[in-house]
């Protein structure tokens, strides 16, 4: 038996793990794709990467202070840039009012979701269907893997659903014939995301050879089609082609999210960004990303939801008391707290240690877990 399945592999979800871990108690992560992350997300290309969820990390408080000060120490992160500019409606470009530091990762993003993946135990490729109550009083996962195998999990105590509300609403719903109260439900049904589909181009010159690649990054506040061009090459010390990344609007995506030609989408987009930047290069490479719940739009109110009806069930993730990266490190400490919690309360005789932990500024822990964690990743 397991003390604590976490459904989903994001930040949420692996500081929630990692928390429990440091705590003492037995935890198992699932998560339906190979990387680790979630919008944290790094595509490997030939010779080169790009981080095309999420865009840099950034200070949004206390939470991402901690971990981008570790993170910096350790080598894994340097600020890409604290000037980015903006597209006007007119079509010029100026510089952004915002000025303030924006870290990138020196092998993409994705590694800052290693790096709090370690020592995790992670059932990767892996989706949960169902999880069902049992007589004993435990959660019985059930899989859909995308492995030839799928393994079977061991029943848990506790489970923390991590993954995106609409996604999580689709999997807890049967459970509202098993005593889940409704307002849980609810709470699920009224968190909202917003669409993106993202370009990555990719071209065979450095970008130092061309003016109009010089700027790191564009907001397009008020663009009918992209959001965000970034030349996302700029991240790397020495880059040797240069790539770069497109964001669309959410009301783009909304009109392509189910093209079955998203090639063509890709140029429709790159097609606008040649406009923004007056280039005339060709992409010796051309990849297109959607993602269905890219940015939270109607969060819910608390840093997680849960109910102990019918067994401890917790669901946590940006889409709760915010919609950033600072609001998933809190999510995913407020759901191992909670966690812990109900773990306590089914066994009153668990050790004096984790319960005194428990009680530990959050933001501390969450500064002692990153300094503990074994540090290969910086060798």
């Amino acid at each position: 038996m397991i003390d604590v399945i976490v459904i989903g592999a994001g930040v949420a979800g692996l500081t929630c793990a990692q928390q429990l871990q440091q705590w003492g108690y037995n935890v198992l992560v699932v998560e339906k794709s190979r990387g680790l992350g979630g919008r944290l997300a790094t595509r490997r290309l030939a010779q080169t990467h790009a981080d095309h969820g999420v865009r840099c990390l950034e200070e949004q408080g206390e939470l991402t202070r901690s971990l981008i000060q570790t993170l910096e120490a350790l080598g894994l992160l340097h600020v890409w840039t604290e000037r980015i500019y903006a597209l006007t409606p007119a079509g010029n470009l100026v510089p952004s009012e915002d000025d303030h530091p924006r870290y990138a990762a020196r092998d993409g993003l994705t590694s800052v979701a290693k790096f709090l993946g370690q020592s995790l135990a992670i059932c990767r490729h892996q989706r949960v269907t169902a999880i069902t109550p049992m007589p004993d009083r435990t959660w019985q996962l059930s899989l859909n893997s995308n492995l030839s195998a799928s393994p079977a999990l061991p029943p848990a105590k506790v489970v923390v659903v991590t993954i995106p509300a609409p996604q999580a609403l689709a999997l807890l719903a049967p459970l509202a014939t098993q005593e889940l109260p409704p307002d849980f439900i609810a709470a699920l049904r009224s968190v909202m995301f917003a669409p993106c589909m993202t370009t990555i181009a990719t071209f065979a010159t450095a970008d130092t050879d061309n003016t109009n690649w010089l700027y790191p990054a564009i907001e397009c506040s008020e663009d009918a089609e992209l959001a965000w061009i970034a030349i996302d090459s700029r991240k790397q010390r020495q880059p040797q082609q240069t790539t770069v990344i497109l964001q669309s609007t959410a009301a783009f995506a909304h009109t392509h999210l189910e093209s079955s030609d998203l090639r063509s989408v890709g140029q429709q987009m790159l097609g606008r960004a040649a406009e923004i930047l007056s280039w005339q290069a060709v992409p010796t490479d051309l990849q297109i990303h959607r993602w269905r719940y890219a940015f939270v739009t109607h969060p819910y109110s608390q840093p997680l939801l849960h109910t102990d009806a019918p067994l401890p069930l917790i669901c946590g993730g940006d889409w709760c008391g915010g919609a950033n990266l600072e609001a998933a490190l809190q999510s995913g400490m407020s759901c191992a707290a909670q966690a812990v919690h109900y773990l306590e309360t089914s066994s009153p005789n668990a050790t004096s240690s984790a319960k005194e932990s428990a009680t530990i500024n959050t933001s501390q822990l969450f500064a002692n877990m990153l300094t503990t964690i074994d540090r290969s990743l910086t060798s």
